[in-house]
């Protein structure tokens, strides 16, 4: 039951990723390109996201367990430390050089493009490495 509740999550958070163009690195880099070309349209997808998850993690707080009585895990972390910033930096350097952050990514498999292929097998090598050196 879990994994049918956790294919259609996915399902639906794909086809939002594809209906806010979150899957096209052209429209993420015309994003986050502040001046003459900036394409403010993803701040609305932004902000929704915001709005979303806000009230659905203060429902969860409040809650014992999940709807079908399944494990979830709100992060209790809130220090701010060296790896944190680290990784954020380089999350934010490659999502603005290359358009895509993992999820979009792994979505826009599916349309075939191999830059999209050579992304997704970079983030996997450097999430392996990233395992290993942190060993």
């Amino acid at each position: 039951m879990s994994s049918l509740i956790a294919l259609f999550a996915g399902i639906v958070f794909g086809l939002g990723l594809i209906v806010s163009q979150m899957t096209n690195p052209s429209k993420i880099i015309g994003f986050l390109t502040v001046g003459k070309h900036w394409d403010p349209s993803l701040v609305f997808v932004m902000i929704s996201a915001i709005f979303v998850s806000y009230f659905a993690f203060a429902y969860a707080k409040r809650r014992r367990a999940s709807f079908f009585n399944l494990d979830f895990e709100i992060p209790k972390r809130t220090e701010i430390d060296k790896q944190l910033i680290i990784g954020s930096a380089l999350f934010g350097i490659g999502w603005g050089i290359v358009g895509y952050c993992p999820a979009p990514a792994i979505t826009a498999l599916f349309f075939g493009n191999p830059q999209t292929l050579l992304f997704v097998g970079a983030m996997l090598i450097g999430m392996y490495l990233f395992r290993v050196i942190n060993k």
